[in-house]
């Protein structure tokens, strides 16, 4: 099986699960945040839509520096948010599904200035950078959704709001 072939299942489960987590961001706490060291609500909604973004990156080009790059700006609702992650889920797999083996042996560094922050082949990044991150990130926002009184969905099996046998 190659190796695309391999990842695209997992892609898909994954983009799934965390659509439905952005689906119960609420409009009229976006600006909410735990802790003054936290993201806020929107602003961690927002690098979740944008996470996939980075395929493109990946699949694209050998590296790619970080430094000087801007923060993207908050998006301004559910609406917003649900559309970017929509575009950029559909504009990664797409690049997955083209991928062949011997690019995603590939290496790819992520760098700060001359300093590489990671290198690993491509399907290694995907896997990390990627997926994992995007677990990462929605499981904080379960967290931020859990503390908002917003009923968290079941991922993996069911949550304390849904899914009871």
């Amino acid at each position: 099986m190659p190796l695309n072939q391999a990842l695209l299942p997992e892609f898909d489960h994954e983009m799934q699960n965390t659509r439905k987590s952005l689906e119960r961001v609420p409009d009229n706490k976006l600006g909410w945040k735990p802790h003054q060291k936290s993201m806020t609500l929107g602003g961690l909604a927002t690098h979740l839509a944008g996470i996939n973004h980075w395929t493109e990156a990946i699949m694209g080009q050998d590296s790619f520096d970080v430094k000087g790059v801007p923060p993207n700006p908050e998006l301004k609702s559910r609406q917003e948010i649900l559309g970017t992650f929509d575009k950029n889920a559909a504009t990664a797999r797409k690049a997955i599904a083209a991928a062949t083996d011997e690019q995603l042996m590939k290496p790819w560094s992520l760098l700060s200035g001359d300093k590489a922050i990671f290198t690993l082949p491509r399907i290694g990044v995907l896997r990390s950078f990627i997926l994992n991150h995007t677990i990462h990130h929605r499981a904080q926002l379960g967290v931020y959704l859990r503390l908002n009184d917003v009923a968290v969905p079941s991922i993996y099996g069911p949550s304390a709001d849904e899914g009871q046998m």
